[in-house]
């Protein structure tokens, strides 16, 4: 009973894990798809125009040495107004280099073909403002799946070239350059290094576009720390509570030990021994179940969620083997510290009342 308990328990360590850093990966990667993990934009004019800055800044080089940054590309992005029969919605269309499909073919998110009842093949009629009013006629290639619903504006995926030539550019011209970030980089501090560099244009962090979202993955990541701790407790009284049965069954063997010598320290480091290999064996199994759990879930997306709370349509599940085996490994050890507390019992343990003669 002892080693299911350890079981459950590590199960729901690992599962914990596996849902924390699996809702970190979708959300960096949601919030990077809609922004950049850092953000270089000229200072807004005022003008109902977009403006616009070099695909290929001066400082280029510089920027791309600094520790952490993987990649910097430049991209359009255009507010605009779609419609389809009485049915209007906002999206932001995105202007992507390197876009697959042919002029005007775009990719737009599950959530807005559900709005407007289009698929791919359709045509999708967008209306962008500004000093004159241009319309364009897309043609939809692509549903993409919603990666993160943070804005009632839905992102519509383009080729740059078309954003381009809509906002009256040349192919130097762009609305922002994004800056790819290493995972795990700290976003904050290399969007302060690159703004040192580019005091002419205005640099922002994925963490301070959407600061709600991170502070909200941080709230997630007290819950994990929470949970772990809980099932460690959970785990090491119920591995203390197998352990004093074990050694009030056994009694008589601890008294004849003693009388054949064995101190009381190492009777202890026996019964903690026995309890390890519980605590073991029950970790195997809780790990494999786990990841089992995470394999269903990550292919299948079994259990769902609402995105208009979780910000996104399913658990994520990522399996990270150093988040997993620093889980392991921190239950395990603070289990054993646990069951040396049954083990203190050996100690007053009289071998005179205990072994009795034949």
């Amino acid at each position: 009973m002892a080693a299911i308990a350890i079981a459950v328990s590590f199960f729901v360590i690992i599962v914990a894990v596996a849902v924390s850093s699996g809702f970190r990966h979708e959300i960096r990667e949601g919030v990077a798809a809609m922004a950049g993990d850092v953000t270089i934009s000229p200072f807004p004019s005022g003008t109902d125009d977009p403006e616009s800055l070099p695909v290929h800044l001066p400082e280029e080089e510089a920027i791309r040495a600094l520790p952490g940054v993987v990649d910097i590309q430049p991209v359009a992005v255009r507010a605009g107004i779609v419609k389809n029969g009485d049915i209007v919605h906002g999206v932001i269309v995105k202007g992507l280099p390197g876009q697959a499909g042919e002029d005007l073919s775009v990719s737009i998110p599950q959530r807005l073909s559900e709005i407007l009842g289009l698929g791919v093949g359709d045509d999708l009629t967008t209306y962008f403002v500004g000093e004159k009013l241009r319309v364009r006629k897309f043609h939809i290639t692509e549903v993409h799946r919603d990666l993160l619903e943070l804005d009632d504006n839905l992102l519509v995926y383009a080729r740059l070239e078309d954003l381009q030539r809509l906002n009256g550019w040349t192919g130097e011209e762009a609305s922002s350059l994004e800056v790819s970030l290493r995972e795990g980089a700290d976003a904050n501090r290399l969007a302060l290094n690159i703004g040192s560099l580019l005091e002419d244009y205005y640099v922002t962090s994925s963490r301070q576009s959407y600061p709600q979202v991170f502070d909200w993955l941080n709230l997630l990541d007290y819950n994990v720390i929470i949970i772990l701790i809980l099932m460690t407790v959970v785990a090491g009284f119920n591995m203390v509570s197998g352990l004093l049965i074990m050694l009030l069954r056994n009694i008589s063997t601890v008294g004849a030990l003693k009388t054949l010598g064995m101190d009381n320290r190492a009777i202890g480091r026996l019964f903690v021994r026995i309890g390890a290999k519980a605590v073991l064996k029950g970790m195997l199994i809780g790990n494999a179940a786990a990841l089992l759990f995470c394999l269903i879930q990550g292919t299948t997306h079994l259990i769902p969620l609402d995105p208009a709370n979780y910000f996104v349509s399913w658990v994520p599940v990522r399996v990270n083997l150093l988040w997993i085996l620093g889980a392991d490994a921190v239950a395990f050890i603070g289990i054993l510290l646990l069951l040396w507390l049954p083990s203190r019992v050996v100690a007053r343990i009289d071998p005179a009342q205990t072994v009795k003669a034949d």
